[in-house]
């Protein structure tokens, strides 16, 4: 097995008395959609952060292509190759879809704007993703919900990222918005990409990630294979309809039966 791009290994995060993290693992590899799945307070939220240097872990270790890295800073994640675009997406509405992608990262000629270029470059990105926008000089605030997601996207891939972290992409979208968006993350696996998708929607789950790793309450609830997996089992490892009193007790009779043959 190839060396998963980022890993994390026993990661623990306590805010006060709040346990939000206890000894919680994930990995991700190269050309991987993995959703993170688990119920409100289970934990995602502040993973994401951890992993995009918003929240410093208290224990546990993380791993970048195999070697031993501290996230303390968003600026750390963001020099490894992490890029997150949260669900507030973070465009200027009444700015075009050329000055959002290059906030922050103008392009300059001479002393000024390079409009020609950053343009440029904005058209050929878009048109590598197969995104058709007929015109980039549009306020943003003028698209739709799944444009602006992609706008989000895109802009996140200016720095040639490792691995790209969604936060709920489809939420409040409609069908023909969510198939778009869902489309990108495919184009993104096939681009290299490692992908960590943050969704409720099991629909998109099963539509585009390869793995579903599930939290509850801080701790590890599962790691699946989506495709080998129904969607009963994940939702039981969501909800943790499968840990209660008589599903051990079945556990610890089949494990004693087991020693005794």
């Amino acid at each position: 097995m190839s060396t998963p791009v980022l890993e994390l290994s026993g990661i623990s995060k306590r805010f006060g008395a709040v346990q939000a993290l206890s000894d919680v693992d994930l990995r991700i590899a190269a050309g991987e959609v993995v959703a993170l799945l688990g119920d409100n307070g289970a934990g995602k939220s502040t993973l994401v952060k951890v992993i995009a240097g918003a929240h410093a872990a208290d224990g546990g270790r993380i791993l970048w292509e195999g070697a031993p890295v501290s996230i303390a800073k968003p600026g750390d994640a963001q020099r490894l190759g992490i890029a997150t675009i949260y669900q507030d997406l973070a465009l200027c509405d009444n700015l075009d879809i050329v000055a959002n992608l290059f906030l922050g990262n103008e392009q300059m000629r001479l002393g000024t704007l390079d409009e020609v270029e950053m343009e440029r470059k904005a058209r050929e990105l878009l048109d590598s993703l197969s995104v058709k926008i007929p015109s980039l000089r549009v306020p943003v605030a003028s698209l739709s919900g799944g444009q602006r997601q992609i706008i989000a996207i895109a802009r996140a891939l200016l720095g040639e990222p490792k691995v790209v972290m969604l936060d709920e992409p489809t939420a409040a979208l409609g069908v023909a918005q969510t198939a778009q968006v869902l489309d990108l993350i495919e184009r993104l696996r096939d681009r290299g990409l490692g992908v960590i998708l943050i969704s409720h929607n099991m629909a998109d789950v099963r539509a585009v990630a390869d793995r579903a790793a599930v939290l509850r309450l801080g701790r590890n609830a599962g790691d699946f294979q989506v495709e080998e997996t129904s969607y009963e089992e994940i939702v039981a490892a969501i909800t943790g309809a499968s840990d209660n009193p008589v599903a051990r007790r079945n556990e610890r009779v089949a494990a004693s039966q087991t020693g005794d043959e």
